[in-house]
């Protein structure tokens, strides 16, 4: 396992709100939660930018962080992500924020402290392009071409 630095920003974190952890020793992603005072209500539609309350210094270029939906609040309630996926570099140290959207047609309440996506780390692989006339496979024909089964 590896260990990064992470600073606490909002100092509801560790003591009215958990620490971020793994809920399990099999889960690939740490529970981030909203770092809120208070219920916080999103509407039908609408997206809002909630806190983790904590900010982390992943150093290694060759490692990133993604951030998941819970897909618990995906199914039952419509709650994702608003950029579906988000990605945090390296070099990023600001508090990481959970962009959530309510892609849903009620309004719904997230509460102080409530899980509300995953944060996995992943590996990173750079690469340069090599431009060329032609590529030298010629490969599938893209979207649909294995077709629906």
């Amino acid at each position: 396992m590896h260990t990064l630095e992470a600073t606490i920003v909002n100092p509801l974190m560790g003591k009215e709100i958990p620490l971020p952890t793994y809920s399990t020793d099999g889960s690939a992603g740490i529970d981030l939660r909203a770092c809120l005072a208070n219920p916080l209500t999103i509407q039908a539609n609408e997206t809002k930018l909630i806190g983790s309350g904590i900010a982390i210094n992943i150093q290694d270029p060759s490692l990133a962080a993604v951030l998941l939906p819970r897909s618990g609040l995906g199914v039952n309630y419509g709650i994702v992500l608003g950029n579906l996926v988000g990605l945090i570099d390296s070099d990023y140290r600001k508090e990481v924020k959970i962009a959530i959207w309510n892609r849903s047609d009620k309004p719904f309440t997230i509460n102080p402290g409530e899980r509300i996506c995953q944060m996995v780390f992943i590996p990173i692989v750079k690469v340069n392009f090599s431009v060329v006339n032609e590529l030298t496979e010629n490969g599938r024909d893209g979207f649909g071409s294995t077709g629906l089964s």
